[in-house]
């Protein structure tokens, strides 16, 4: 990723989406060319001079003070993923920011949540949204993850390359745009990702709504929220997810589908875990155990 050209259109793009009413200002009489704030406006708002506001957005003004992207975060408005992704282009030199090249592994221990958690949908996600581990339901509820090829195990190609995704999922295109936002952020915390650069040059040559999401710079940070899935066994199934970062690894998430207890979700899932469950085999003694019983 080219940070002064992605300093720029990220700048720019969020300056654009600031009504001058929304950010208090006066009306100044001017013609208006584009929506949006001016490099001025921005500037007076953020307390520096327009010549070096200009100098920032282009990315020739190296690295601002914190307490300048601070002045600038307040001045456009950003919520707290567009702040860490102003602090990550702005603040911390892209080649102190290497991305770690070792295989992302899940601890022991998060495995074995993982398997405790066996009446919800639950799984862990990697660098890039790299599916990491999951457990039965949200195998059933999603996809086999497990099935697929390591390298194809990545949430953000089930949900924009896989067409049952467009169908399973109830309301694809917004979660299909978070994800794009998703990985955007990614992005500006490891620029120097290669397997991410492939993975936004596939998802832009082999998804069509891709590109639009990807150039509007809209960042996204995994908290909590709500998702719908139509499955084909049990019908719909409506989730409040929760995502928490694993002490020790800030580059994993586990995320966990909740459900309402004695709801039709929960009931669904109960229907679905039985259906599904692996067959259990009958166990017979050993040749000699039977006949010293005998």
């Amino acid at each position: 990723m080219d940070r002064s050209s992605e300093i720029a259109a990220f700048l720019r793009s969020r300056r654009a989406g600031l009504t001058p009413d929304r950010a208090g200002l006066p009306a100044d009489g001017r013609t208006r060319r584009v929506p949006g704030l001016r490099r001025d406006e921005v500037a007076r708002l953020a307390g520096v001079s327009t010549e070096y506001y200009t100098r920032l957005e282009q990315g020739r003004a190296g690295s601002p003070s914190p307490e300048v992207v601070e002045a600038l975060a307040r001045a456009l408005q950003l919520d707290p993923s567009e702040r860490e992704h102003l602090t990550n282009l702005l603040v911390r030199p892209a080649t102190a920011r290497r991305a770690p090249v070792s295989p992302q592994r899940v601890r022991p221990g998060l495995h074995l949540m993982l398997h405790t958690l066996d009446h919800v949908p639950a799984f862990i996600l990697g660098r890039r949204a790299d599916v990491l581990a999951s457990n039965r339901l949200a195998r059933e509820v999603l996809t086999d993850f497990d099935a697929l090829p390591a390298p194809r195990r990545n949430l953000a190609l089930y949900y924009l390359l896989d067409p049952q995704a467009r169908e399973r999922v109830a309301d694809w295109e917004r979660v299909a745009s978070e994800t794009v936002a998703v990985l955007r952020l990614e992005a500006g915390r490891h620029p120097h990702d290669r397997r991410l650069a492939d993975l936004v040059g596939e998802l832009t040559l082999k998804a069509p709504e891709f590109s639009a999401w990807w150039n509007d710079h809209r960042v996204l940070s995994r908290t909590h929220g709500a998702k719908s899935y139509r499955h084909p066994l049990v019908g719909d199934l409506h989730f409040t997810y929760e995502s928490f970062q694993p002490l020790g690894d800030t580059d994993q998430t586990l995320c966990v589908y909740n459900v309402e207890p004695g709801s039709p979700t929960a009931e669904a899932l109960q229907l679905l875990a039985t259906w599904t469950a692996p067959q259990q085999r009958t166990r017979h003694p050993p040749s000699d155990a039977a006949e010293t019983s005998a």
